[in-house]
């Protein structure tokens, strides 16, 4: 076990990088983990793990192998470094230093013979990317996938405000001409979520295999998904606003197919 007690030490300022950059994640194909919860899910789904750090007055030594096999590489820091690094103060004192995965669209795979699935086109805001992501946990689809994404999935913020379920979920990401031309080849329907040319969305039917699509609060989905859409769909409003949150209305559509699912 090493030990150590510098912000300077070169190792925990790369960390930082890993914490602040895109460009570095990808470039090293690692990625910060914090929490027991969330470590917990990466094991699950099977993360490879590079190094863990701890703080030992937070967490022991033996609590970490708990957790993991003893041959895990594991680094005791002080406070200073553990409070730099740590976004939340109520992680537990661990950080896991994670190999990121490939969610190419050739790796995936669907649990059931009609999959029921997300798809969010450019969404940009962290915190809605990871409640799209707990709302994909939620109603247990298939798959998420991410159109033309803004952000980096493994953004700390995302694995934060997702309560790590960028972990539970099965993901793919492409740009939406690759997606939608994945399904038709998969013989998906395709529902947009929009205002323009829909019906109301429980007048659908969702039984068969089915992708519903939702895009930014701002400007929502964009041309190209409301053209290859089966039915474009809309959530009626009853109040005196025109839209709600992005993860909310996916939401709603969601357990409407789960319902004629008879939640399977």
């Amino acid at each position: 076990m090493k030990e150590i007690t510098s912000i300077q030490n070169s190792y925990i300022k790369n960390l930082l990088k890993l914490q602040e950059k895109a460009r570095e994640r990808k470039k090293q194909g690692l990625f910060i983990i914090e929490g027991k919860r969330e470590i917990s899910l990466a094991i699950s789904a099977d993360y490879e793990f590079d190094t863990i750090l701890f703080y030992p007055e937070l967490i022991s030594e033996k609590e970490i192998l708990h957790l993991f096999n003893k041959n895990i590489n594991r680094v005791s820091i002080s406070k200073e470094i553990y409070q730099k690094i740590a976004y939340r103060e109520s992680t537990e004192g661990i950080v896991a230093v994670a190999k990121t995965k490939d969610f190419s669209l050739k790796n995936i795979k669907f649990k059931r013979e009609k999959p029921l699935i997300l798809v969010a086109e450019s969404v940009e805001k962290p915190g809605n990317i990871g409640a799209l992501l707990r709302t994909a946990d939620a109603a247990n689809v298939d798959a998420i996938f991410i159109a033309d994404p803004k952000s980096d999935l493994y953004n700390a913020n995302i694995i934060r405000s997702s309560v790590g379920c960028v972990f539970t979920n099965n993901i793919a990401i492409g740009t939406s001409e690759e997606i939608i031309t994945f399904f038709k080849k998969q013989n998906i329907n395709i529902y947009a979520a929009t205002l323009q040319n829909s019906n109301e969305y429980h007048k659908e039917n969702y039984t068969e295999s089915s992708a519903i699509v939702v895009g930014t609060e701002a400007t929502g989905l964009t041309e190209t998904w409301r053209e290859a859409a089966k039915q474009n769909i809309n959530i009626p409003m009853q109040g005196q606003i025109d839209s709600m949150n992005v993860s909310v209305s996916a939401a709603i559509i969601l357990f409407e197919a789960k319902r004629q699912r008879d939640f399977k």
